[in-house]
């Protein structure tokens, strides 16, 4: 693309060279110094033997990590609710991705004629009916309104409903949804309302629903739930970042219960026009179902998404107490800084490559245990790559690993992303099954781990990590794997 483009191994964005100078004022905001093959320290997983085994085997061990046994600090997934290019209902989201559908298309929400990127993962007749009550929901910014809905769809699916919930201690039972933008098209309205008319005619409603704290305030709100409450923002990886918090207050003791993920509405013309502004983003314009192609040599951006995902995470001695369902295990995670740029990866990778081998130890699990990754996986020039080679710095082999980009069908959600892609990987634990990464045609050389291209594949997922980084080098990895007694 005739553009600049991030480059981060936490952004998924490059910078082309050629527009390192701005016409308008001699120099660009952003640099981009190229991503150097440069060696970092690797994870060194000792006393393991690495055999040939087929990947529905875990591989030998002398000494295994050691693995959380305790019940009151197992955290278990009882629950997972999401909005969606493909709609609201779990099932549906996943066959679609099973079938290699894509959810990209032009953008109608607004007049976008004029902009130089006219297709999104747009969501479509969203409903929030029997969640929203009609009052708020006319006011409330599509952020929020995705965080509520997604949000009581998984308390509903793990049985905590209004009459249960009620039988509980509250105070035990927190909120943690973040959103990297916030109240993108409130904050937008209440500018143009100062703009064209003054501050008298800010709506009250202004400064509430843009800060991004709104999501998890409106939930705990509309359902009485009393326990730790925040959100936290840390661009495209703030679900994980939310997971990850949300697990530890269940392991300190905070809470039995915690409702966590991200929520994001930024198709709107601020949101669409700031990523053109960065010339972040794909121009496809022609045919947007194949913008989107994570490691594809022919990739030239990311696609803009939105939407919600929600999960239900569960001390495993209360969730056993109460006969909950219990959908897969939350092993561990990590988070972690390049410091380094806004924008630009490491050239070593020690970031990304430092947050999966800290997520792994935070699991208890080995490397060699890990045979499945939902990759960040943007699409972008330097950001797909710098992911592949951090991730081969921890894995020495990965002749067993398959993994597969989410974003090549449903675009990117930012703050949502990880989200979805959590519940995604939940379920491939939960299915045996892998969806495709879309639009594979032309695979970057140095990508010689299976993409799962354009085909989805049958797996058993024996432990799966998902990985999401975010503007400001912000690195989060969280591990899931069956529920093993």
């Amino acid at each position: 693309m005739a553009t600049i483009a991030f480059a981060s191994s936490s952004s998924g964005l490059l910078f082309n060279k050629s527009k390192e100078t701005s016409p308008r004022n001699g120099a660009s905001l952003f640099h981009y110094n190229g991503l150097k093959p440069v060696e970092a320290k690797q994870f060194e997983a000792k006393g393991f033997i690495s055999t040939s085994v087929r990947c529905k085997t875990v591989k030998a061990a002398v000494s295994a990590p050691k693995r959380e046994t305790d019940p009151k600090k197992r955290v278990v997934i009882t629950g997972m609710g999401l909005v969606s290019v493909f709609g609201s209902d779990i099932d549906t989201f996943y066959d679609k991705l099973l079938d290699g559908v894509s959810g990209i298309t032009p953008i109608d929400r607004f007049d976008a004629s004029e902009y130089s990127v006219r297709f999104a993962g747009q969501i479509r007749d969203f409903s929030s009916t029997g969640y929203i009550d009609g009052k708020n929901d006319r006011r409330l910014d599509d952020c929020w309104r995705y965080c509520l809905v997604a949000g009581k769809r998984a308390l509903d699916d793990a049985s905590l409903t209004k009459p249960v919930l009620d039988t509980m201690d509250k105070t035990r039972v927190g909120v943690l949804v973040g959103s990297g933008m916030g109240g993108i098209t409130a904050f937008s309205s209440g500018v143009e309302a100062l703009v064209q008319k003054g501050y008298k005619k800010i709506t009250p409603f202004f400064i509430p629903y843009s800060i991004t704290n709104m999501g998890s305030a409106l939930l705990a709100i509309d359902t009485g739930l009393m326990g730790p409450n925040y959100s936290i923002s840390t661009a495209c990886a703030t679900a994980n970042y939310c997971f990850f918090s949300a697990a530890n207050h269940i392991r300190r003791g905070d809470a039995d219960i915690m409702v966590a993920g991200g929520t994001e509405a930024a198709v709107t013309p601020t949101g669409v026009g700031g990523f053109i502004a960065c010339r972040a983003l794909s121009q496809r314009n022609t045919d947007p179902q194949k913008a989107s192609r994570p490691w594809d040599k022919n990739r030239d951006g990311f696609v803009i998404g939105e939407g919600a995902g929600v999960l239900v995470m569960e001390c495993l001695e209360h969730a056993l107490k109460r006969g909950a369902n219990i959908i897969a295990e939350y092993l561990g995670g990590a988070v972690t800084c390049d410091a380094h740029h806004m924008t630009d990866p490491r050239a070593d990778g020690l970031g990304v490559s430092s947050c999966i081998s800290k997520s792994l130890e935070d699991a208890g699990v080995s490397p060699e245990e890990v045979n499945y990754i939902n990759a960040h996986a943007t699409s972008t020039l330097a950001g797909d790559l710098a992911e592949v080679n951090a991730i081969k710095k921890v894995f020495k082999d990965t002749s067993e690993i398959k993994m597969n980009g989410t974003k090549s069908m449903t675009g990117h959600g930012l703050g949502a992303a990880g989200g979805l892609e959590a519940i995604a990987t939940i379920k491939a634990i939960n299915t045996g099954w892998l969806h495709p990464t879309l639009n594979q045609n032309d695979l970057e050389g140095d990508v010689t781990i299976d993409t799962v291209p354009n085909v989805k594949k049958r797996h058993q997922v024996n432990v799966a990590i998902s990985n999401s980084f975010g503007f400001g080098g912000h690195n989060s990895v969280v591990v899931f794997a069956p529920y093993n007694l």
